[in-house]
């Protein structure tokens, strides 16, 4: 193997490395994203991305969250809705998005 291929076969392995978007750093704060390239954010909302729970959190709004034209709310038990005012509807856990199903226990 030439110079130059294992140069870039050692970077490419390196470049695995790297802290990706979306990573908890060890003892830092969760990781936050502004969008998602999938995922388009909620209309007007103040809200990021949590790539932990794989979805839109409402910011200044409790445990309010969003994903493809779905919010979500924990209220000692999982609701969702088409809209952030309602109707609520209940569903179980496996009704959510699964990283957001594990943050709360039924």
């Amino acid at each position: 193997m030439n110079k130059a291929c294992l140069s870039l076969a050692l970077l490419l392995a390196l470049s695995g490395c790297a802290l990706q978007p979306g990573v908890t750093p060890k003892g830092g704060e969760p990781a936050r994203q502004q969008s998602h390239p999938r995922y388009a954010p909620p209309p007007g909302g103040n809200a990021y991305w949590d790539p932990a729970l794989g979805v839109y959190v409402i910011q200044g709004a409790g445990k309010l969250y969003y994903r493809e034209r779905v919010y979500y709310r924990w209220d000692r038990g999982w609701n969702w809705a088409s809209s952030p005012q309602g109707p609520w509807q209940p569903t179980e856990r496996s009704g959510v998005p699964a990283g957001l199903g594990r943050t709360y226990a039924d």
